[in-house]
C-alpha cells in the first residue's frame, strides 16, 4: 500500500505569485553584451545536461536588448534531420519571439503572465495582449538594480515545456547573479 503524503499541486495563482517574487528579486548590478553571451551559454549548457535533452528535445535561446537588438541566440538541438524529424523548428523561434514580445509589452516574465491569466480565467485578448501569440513560460526581463523604470533586456528559452523552461531560466539567472556578487 502506498502511504506517502503528497502535497497538492500549487494553484496558478500561487505559481504566479512565486514567479513575481522571483523576478523582482533578480536584479543585475550591470548587464553587458558579454554577460548576455555568458548567460546564454550557461542556459545552453544546463539544457544540454538535462533529461529533456537526453530524450531528444531541443531548445532555442535568445537574449535581446529591450530595443530588440540580438545579444545572443542559439539552438540546442537539430533544426532538421535527414529522416525529416526535427526537435527544433522554425515555429520554435516564432514562439520564442512571441514570449519576448510579451515580456517587452508587460515588463514581467512570460510565466508570470501565463499563470496570472490562468488564475484570473482571462484570455490574451481580454488582457489586451496579441491573441495570436502562445503565452508560455520561458522569457524573463533583465532588470538593473539602479534602473527601476524598465528592463534593459529579455532572456528567453523555448523547448515546449512552459514550466521546465521557466525553471531552467530562473535557476540559471539566480546562479549567474550569485557568481556576479
Amino acid at each position: 500500500m502506498y502511504s506517502a503524503i503528497h502535497s497538492p499541486m500549487p494553484s496558478d495563482a500561487e505559481l504566479a505569485n512565486q514567479a513575481l517574487a522571483d523576478e523582482t528579486s533578480y536584479r543585475f548590478p550591470s548587464f553587458t553584451a558579454n554577460d548576455a553571451v555568458t548567460l546564454g551559454l550557461s542556459i545552453r549548457k544546463r539544457f544540454r545536461g538535462s533529461s529533456r535533452h537526453a530524450r531528444g528535445k531541443g531548445m532555442v535561446i535568445s537574449i535581446q536588448s529591450i530595443a530588440g537588438h540580438t545579444l545572443f541566440a542559439c539552438t540546442a538541438g537539430d533544426l532538421g534531420h535527414p529522416s525529416g524529424a526535427g526537435d527544433v523548428s522554425l515555429d520554435s523561434w516564432t514562439c520564442l519571439q512571441g514570449m519576448i514580445d510579451i515580456v517587452k509589452r508587460t515588463s514581467h516574465s512570460s510565466y508570470y503572465i501565463e499563470k496570472g491569466m490562468n488564475a484570473m480565467g482571462k484570455t490574451a485578448k481580454q488582457m489586451g495582449l496579441d491573441s495570436g501569440v502562445a503565452i508560455c513560460g520561458g522569457a524573463l526581463p533583465i532588470w538593473l538594480e539602479n534602473a527601476p523604470c524598465c528592463p534593459i533586456a529579455v532572456a528567453a528559452c523555448y523547448s515546449g515545456s512552459s514550466q521546465d523552461d521557466h525553471k531552467l531560466l530562473m535557476s540559471t539567472v539566480r546562479d549567474y547573479l550569485h557568481k556576479m556578487r
